[in-house]
């Protein structure tokens, strides 16, 4: 298979970085440490060799592993990945004990100690428990202990989930403002098209969504035990980068090469600036009660001019919220390209839609002569301008 370097571009440029990054996130999936006969003491013996390495040279790691499902199987009995949530929470709170074990011991052998952390998407969803993990995991990582995350998967709901450890792990670097994300996989790279086909070639550099158009992406191989596929990965990616996070995808036994800063996998070049927490809260994680719709002229004020919102640019309202809960704003098509915290209840707004301030105020009087999302409560998103086709195979 050949390589694609996009516009000869130099496909190594931002690899030797990754020696020099303070804080690493590393994420490793199911399919990677574990088979149908349970965990891979191989595997995790080559990952935490890898990570022993990156402490002894400086950087604090943070590792959000999968594989507490896939561990459980076979102490169940159970040969592939339940379907059901009640039995995957089941295989969940099995595994997991047995996943810390065998990094805790392996861990040992280099002389670092370890702690689980188990965390739900409805968690990082307020900002109080946003801020509480960037605590909490900063406080570990001050220790020289080596913090394991995972998806809290024995108590988490269908409804409220990460839905899958790839963009865990790009929330994970966001909170703990992480230099570097480092994505593992069964896949030694992006490729143009399915890896096995001949002809494809390995992506080497991506830059930004015009570097993916057309470009085929699969979900989940064929093992069984992992959930996500390449399409969660490029999510992750896309993420991390839109917040000033560079970000390396390669397989799990070229881990040591990327390390190196070898050329090896698919680097996705910082397409965003780092944001504050409070930014990647609102960005990524904030829980939505209702969504504004605005017309092309407010979305050019809001997302090209970073300017706030007025009542004159809405086109629409839905959803239940109040004063100051989180709000997803769309353009005319649909597409979401902000959020913010908003000024107005939803029983308010409806009546305020593309009229003036001064309207407002000389009708319901000075109250009404606010903003409906201000500058500084307003996140923009990135647009999606590129075409990527995903198969659910």
């Amino acid at each position: 298979m050949s390589t694609k370097h996009p516009n000869n571009v130099n496909p190594v440029q931002g690899r030797s970085t990754i020696r020099r990054a303070r804080r690493i996130v590393i994420k490793i999936g199911s399919s990677s440490l574990t088979s149908s006969e349970g965990v891979r003491q191989e595997a995790i013996d080559s990952l935490t060799r890898t990570v022993a390495d990156l402490r002894r040279q400086g950087s604090e790691v943070v590792l959000v592993s999968s594989g507490a499902i896939a561990a459980g199987l076979k102490p169940l009995g159970l040969e592939r990945r339940p379907k059901d949530l009640a039995t995957q929470q089941a295989a969940a709170a099995v595994g997991q004990g047995w996943l810390l074990a065998e990094y805790s011991e392996s861990f040992w052998k280099h002389g670092l100690s370890v702690a689980q952390v188990l965390l739900t998407a409805e968690e990082l969803m307020r900002r109080t428990q946003y801020n509480n993990a960037f605590r909490a995991l900063n406080r570990l990582l001050d220790l020289g202990i080596v913090p394991i995350v995972n998806e809290n998967d024995a108590v988490a709901t269908q409804e409220i989930r990460f839905g899958d450890n790839d963009r865990l792990a790009a929330l994970v670097a966001n909170v703990i403002k992480a230099d570097m994300l480092l994505l593992l996989s069964d896949v030694d790279a992006l490729y143009d098209g399915p890896p096995s086909r001949e002809g494809s070639r390995r992506i080497a550099l991506v830059r930004g969504p015009q570097d993916l158009e057309g470009v085929t992406i699969g979900r989940a191989g064929p093992a069984g035990v992992g959930t996500g596929g390449m399409v969660t990965k490029v999510d992750a990616a896309e993420i991390a980068t839109g917040s000033g996070i560079p970000t390396l995808l390669t397989s799990a036994p070229n881990a040591q090469l990327a390390i190196d800063g070898e050329d090896v996998g698919t680097w996705f070049a910082v397409s965003g600036r780092r944001k504050s927490a409070r930014a990647a809260w609102l960005g990524l994680m904030a829980e939505t009660r209702g969504r504004i719709t605005i017309d092309d002229g407010a979305v050019a004020a809001v997302v090209d001019r970073g300017r706030s919102l007025l009542p004159a640019g809405m086109t629409g309202v839905s959803g239940r919220f109040e004063s100051g809960d989180a709000v997803e704003i769309a353009d005319s098509t649909g597409e979401v390209i902000a959020r913010g915290l908003v000024n107005y209840s939803s029983t308010e707004l409806p009546a305020m839609v593309g009229r003036s301030t001064a309207e407002l105020r000389a009708e319901l009087g000075p109250e009404y002569d606010r903003v409906v999302v201000h500058a500084d409560d307003c996140v923009r998103l990135r647009r999606r301008t590129a075409t990527r086709t995903r198969l659910n195979s």
